[in-house]
């Protein structure tokens, strides 16, 4: 997997964009109060450079050298700095009551290890914080807009009411949208999203 997503990374062009995902704009451009948030996941640095320059304290990771390299050198041009570290979600540490916000944009997970690192992000939060996420739901595999192809990697709402029980849920929906993200990510899409504060 390491290897698809380098080779992916690679490529000249940013594969999934420069712009922010539509849905953490709106969430963070709707909170006043800017923190520390960390990005998992984060590929091409897309998301991280946009909180940047909004005024958040970035950290975030992914286990792809070459998506690294392309997020520093998207920070560089933005004139922001990003903390970026190099490391599978397994292996990186959380650590405890730390970050404001953690954002898993189109971070999809096999079943037993996404259950265990949303419960190492809810123990990373501060009191207060939340967690936002949008990722694909299994509607997306009749579609061409990217995605895993494996049911079990895509994630319905008792998935997320499940590993985020004991947080105020203040947003969980499906959703159809029209994606605008790159050539990995253009067209029809079914997506979930969630955004839930720790008590």
């Amino acid at each position: 997997m390491k290897a698809f997503w380098d080779e992916r990374y690679q490529q000249k062009e940013y594969v999934y964009g420069t712009q922010p995902n539509l849905f953490l704009e709106q969430n963070l451009g709707a909170w006043s109060e800017k923190g520390m948030i960390l990005f998992p996941c984060e590929g091409e640095g897309r998301n991280a450079v946009f909180a940047a320059k909004s005024g958040w304290e970035v950290h975030a990771f992914d286990f792809s050298e070459s998506g690294k390299s392309k997020a520093l050198r998207l920070a560089e041009m933005e004139s922001v700095n990003i903390s970026y570290s190099l490391a599978d979600a397994l292996d990186f540490d959380f650590g405890r009551e730390k970050y404001d916000v953690i954002a898993f944009i189109f971070a999809h997970f096999p079943p037993d290890v996404r259950s265990e690192i949303h419960s190492r992000a809810i123990h990373s939060l501060k009191p207060g914080g939340r967690i936002i996420i949008e990722a694909f739901n299994p509607n997306q595999l009749k579609n061409e807009s990217g995605g895993p192809k494996d049911i079990s990697m895509l994630y319905t709402k008792e998935m997320l009411q499940s590993d985020f029980e004991g947080m105020d849920i203040e947003l969980l929906e499906t959703a159809e949208i029209h994606l605008r993200e790159g050539k990995y990510h253009e067209g029809h899409a079914d997506v979930i999203r969630l955004v839930a504060t720790k008590k």
